[in-house]
């Protein structure tokens, strides 16, 4: 039993990357979109591309659907080199924003829409729709028209359309950008669920921070066409690479040069999380391994969950933001004006290239 579990191991580990990239380009006319981007993507991941607009992320995709092809550069899906194969001979599908639905066929004609153009007979590629249906928890609602179903329930079949024959590769390009943030937030659970229960590679594309942080087992940062950091996204938040990483990857305090020197202690740049900082009375003293400064509060803001600071130091304009989570009763001394104390670990100034 021991030795099957050590094969099947052994097996996972020398099966080739789901996706790699090596030395990939594209140029429009003069702009270059994507820049040398080295990218590996293991079998049954979930990956995800996170940046700004223009960063691009959509770019990359595209290059990895097939539906644009790189100035320079390889790609190859499972070991089989890709680079010059349209969409088709791809074994890859996309699931977009706006969903894609034909809205003259009912859900199960969508699901099973692939098969039909394949030639697949009726009962097989209808059984393999309720069964796609099924993973995405919308058994039943075959006969439905897509007019007839909420935002949720219209994205759940088109992953269901595009799960119906177990691609290596799932693309996932902004799909829940057009969803309010509950149904959102529904929909990321859905999402690493159905991953988990299928096994295919996931591959997002988001400008979502907390969607990126929520849903992957890995994640890239690009900006300008270039992948910034790669990793865990508890790495990636925890230690960023450069000072992009920290200031688009959540919320940071992020020093440089004097302020640095003052806020830190020591020239350079570094950034503090926001919920690494506390606020304690006026004149509380550091304890070891710890390094505090005074203020007084110029803004509270109210989220809910958590409550933001943000604290103009005494003795010039540095200021710092702290988020406080909404665990106990707000302390009558935290309001606007109220002179503070702030407080954090040394180590959570972690140093990052300016």
């Amino acid at each position: 039993m021991t030795e099957a579990r050590a094969d099947a191991g052994a097996a996972r580990t020398a099966a080739p990357p789901a996706v790699h990239l090596a030395s990939v380009a594209k140029d429009f006319g003069t702009r270059r979109a994507v820049d040398t981007t080295e990218l590996t993507l293991r079998k049954g991941e979930f990956f995800s591309l996170l940046g700004p607009s223009g960063s691009g992320k959509t770019t990359l995709l595209r290059l990895i659907a097939g539906f644009e092809r790189p100035t320079t550069g390889r790609i190859t899906l499972a070991g089989r080199d890709v680079t010059d194969l349209p969409p088709s001979r791809r074994d890859v599908h996309t699931v977009f924003q706006d969903y894609a639905l034909f809205p003259h066929m009912t859900v199960e004609q969508n699901v099973a829409y692939a098969l039909t153009v394949r030639g697949i007979r009726k009962p097989e590629r209808l059984a393999r729709a309720r069964e796609a249906l099924a993973t995405v928890r919308l058994d039943g609602y075959g006969p439905r028209r897509p007019d007839r179903l909420s935002g949720g329930e219209r994205q759940r079949v088109a992953l269901a359309r595009a799960l119906i024959d177990r691609p290596g590769l799932l693309l996932l390009d902004e799909p829940l950008g057009a969803l309010d943030l509950k149904l959102r937030q529904e929909m990321q659970a859905e999402l690493k669920r159905i991953q988990r229960a299928t096994g295919v590679t996931f591959l997002l594309v988001t400008h979502d921070q907390e969607e990126a942080l929520t849903l992957s087992d890995r994640l890239a940062v690009l900006d300008g066409g270039r992948i910034q950091q790669t990793g865990p996204p508890l790495e990636v938040y925890d230690h960023p690479a450069t000072a992009f990483v920290a200031g688009f990857v959540g919320t940071t305090n992020l020093l440089r040069d004097e302020a640095a020197a003052r806020v830190v202690g020591a020239p350079g740049t570094y950034s503090i999380r926001p919920e690494r900082i506390r606020i304690a009375e006026p004149g509380s003293v550091p304890g070891p391994g710890e390094r505090g400064l005074p203020g007084r509060i110029t803004d509270i803001a109210h989220a809910g969950a958590h409550t933001r600071f943000v604290v103009r130091l005494d003795g010039g304009d540095d200021r710092l933001t702290v988020l406080r989570q909404n665990t106990a009763r707000m302390p009558a001394a935290a309001r606007t004006g109220a002179a503070v104390h702030l407080l954090w670990d040394v180590g959570d100034a972690f140093p990052v290239p300016g």
